[in-house]
């Protein structure tokens, strides 16, 4: 691909190109979302190939943003091969183009769109400071050295989509270029991945009609370094998955003088709590590395007044990043946790219940009754049951009302309240569900013939580039941060969506693939940079504008021209 006696120089381009987005706001859920696809076609129109071939351009609807208003939409962008293997095989590139929000610049809320603007800004805060932290000096160095470009989204990840552009273009100005290759760009990576959901189903129909098979993909999204690079110049092999998993205790509540008429929720809640939050007996292990353990994103009673009675209802949200078990297995493991510590709280404020007795001199209390742990299903089921097509569509009537929040926990937690009161459910008792969508943990298996020319066409490419820009690229299992590469030339089976579906209170978090969906190796090779979403959040430019572009262009060469490439 870079054979030419004067070698590609990428940096120019593809800086241009990320300055131009970013310039550009594009808040995930905004209408700047949806109105960016016009740059994007833009700046692909400006390249002579897609002048010629105005058909290799695509626009893909998405879903509403904007409150409805406007319509979110993918661009795909395509480039012919001329070569021996042009006919159908194909290297796909990915990325996305929402951002998420500017709130935490603050006083600079005005630049975070502006690169150079804010840079000089961020300099003078910081230099201001009478006693900066580490990481505050760290940032200081950082902006003054010049390597390193503010701006919300550069680094996530519109420097990633730049170098993908830069490439195409490189690509289609060669004469003999072998193969083709299609560049992807989505919206909503930063909230549902909407955006490549609704492109993985439209896709095995534009490639029908675009007779091209894609036999690998290269996901452009960012990794944070906070050292020198030593981990962010990297070749994921997979990404982490993520399930949301939900328990809604339900106790007995009495007066708090007499703590042992009913039963505390946050008794319940607190063994379960115990049991989940950060324990590393829970870390899912996939190759040759270990997820972090399940954290508690939110824990809170359900409560809005003053009471001097022990709380009904609490609810818990946990955060579970997973490299290989499937959500039925987790969901599984999920439950029987729930149920042995609650359980286990029960008996224990039954043994409290009986030594406050015998402290008091009283008659022994009654048994605690039993606890019953259910799926969301079995309680729709079970308002169903009490209340009929009413019950059903006063449940729906409340999903209808909290559409437009933001916030998948507050409006699951809502709906199931709704459940609990039209099952007229008392404790003690725990519903168990799922409260956003399902990111499937994808890997490449370098036992499988097709992963494995992949992986080593990658891999020559990563030598020849360490050459030529005097660098090192390391090989890394997972990609940490949850992403779009979960839905990206993966599909989860048929037996994991209906799970999550009859457990899922918000069924537009439920993700459905076509039957038809395409399948190919995947990796993630980004940009890297430091403090992504954060006010500090910084690319390193040298390597993304100068070096990944050009790796980009060696596995195009080296996968495309193989002739060890499966045949489509």
């Amino acid at each position: 691909m870079t054979t030419s006696d004067t070698p590609w120089a990428p940096y120019a381009r593809t800086a241009e190109i990320a300055d131009r987005l970013t310039r550009f706001g594009s808040v995930t859920g905004t209408a700047g979302e949806a109105d960016i696809t016009g740059l994007i076609v833009e700046i692909l129109s400006e390249i002579p190939y897609f002048r010629d071939n105005p058909g290799d351009i695509a626009v893909i609807d998405s879903h509403p943003v904007a409150g409805g208003a406007k319509m979110a939409k993918s661009v795909v962008a395509l480039v012919r091969g001329t070569g021996r293997q042009a006919s159908r095989q194909t290297l796909a590139m990915a990325g996305h183009f929402d951002v998420v929000s500017i709130e935490n610049y603050h006083d600079l809320k005005h630049l975070a769109f502006s690169p150079d603007q804010l840079r000089d800004a961020l300099i003078r805060d910081l230099s201001g400071r009478a006693t900066p932290s580490e990481a505050e000096k760290l940032a200081l160095r950082d902006f003054q050295s010049g390597d390193f470009i503010p701006g919300r989204g550069l680094l996530d990840m519109k420097s990633g989509d730049a170098a993908g552009i830069a490439f195409l273009e490189h690509f289609s100005q060669q004469a003999e270029r072998q193969g083709n290759v299609v560049l992807f760009l989505t919206p909503d990576e930063e909230r549902n991945s909407c955006g490549m959901r609704s492109l993985r189903n439209a896709l095995p129909e534009l490639s029908r009609r675009w007779d091209i098979e894609i036999v690998g993909g290269v996901n452009l999204d960012a990794s944070s370094d906070p050292a020198n690079g030593e981990i962010g110049r990297a070749i994921f092999h997979g990404s982490v998955g993520k399930l949301l998993p939900f328990a809604l205790v339900a106790g007995l509540p009495t007066h708090v003088g007499y703590p042992f008429d009913g039963i505390s929720a946050h008794a319940m809640a607190s063994e379960i709590m115990g049991a989940i939050e950060a324990n590393s007996d829970l870390c899912d292990s996939g190759t040759h590395e270990t997820a972090p353990p399940p954290v508690c994103l939110e824990a809170r009673d359900l409560r809005d007044n003053y009471e001097v009675t022990t709380p009904e209802h609490v609810w818990m949200a946990f955060n579970w990043l997973v490299m290989g078990k499937s959500c039925a297995d987790l969901m599984a493991d999920f439950t029987d946790i729930v149920t042995t510590a609650g359980n286990r709280a029960l008996e224990r404020f039954e043994q409290n219940a009986k030594s406050y007795a015998k402290a008091n001199q009283q008659a022994a209390p009654a048994p605690v009754p039993p606890l019953r742990v259910l799926t969301v299903a079995q309680l729709r089921d079970m308002a169903f049951g009490a209340g009929g097509k009413g019950a059903l569509d006063r449940i729906d009537a409340v999903s209808t009302a909290s559409a437009a929040e933001g916030n998948p926990l507050n409006r699951s937690r809502k709906l199931v309240r709704a459940m609990l009161d039209e099952a007229h459910l008392r404790g003690p008792a725990v519903v168990v569900g799922v409260a956003g969508l399902h990111y499937p943990p994808v890997h490449v298996d370098p036992n499988q013939e097709t992963d494995r020319v992949f992986l080593d066409a990658i891999d020559r490419a990563r030598s020849t580039i360490e050459a030529r820009h005097k660098t090192e690229i390391c090989h890394r299992g997972y990609f940490m941060g949850i992403s779009d590469m979960s839905f990206f030339g993966h599909a989860p089976d048929v037996g994991n969506t209906e799970i999550i579906a009859a457990n899922t209170p918000i069924a537009e978090l439920v993700d459905h693939p076509v039957a038809d969906a395409l399948r190919y190796p995947v990796v993630n090779i980004g940009p890297w940079g430091r403090e992504y979403h954060q006010r500090h959040e910084r690319l390193y430019a040298p390597y993304a504008y100068g070096v990944l572009p050009d790796f980009l262009a060696e596995i195009a060469s080296e996968f495309l021209g193989s002739t060890d490439t499966p045949d489509g």
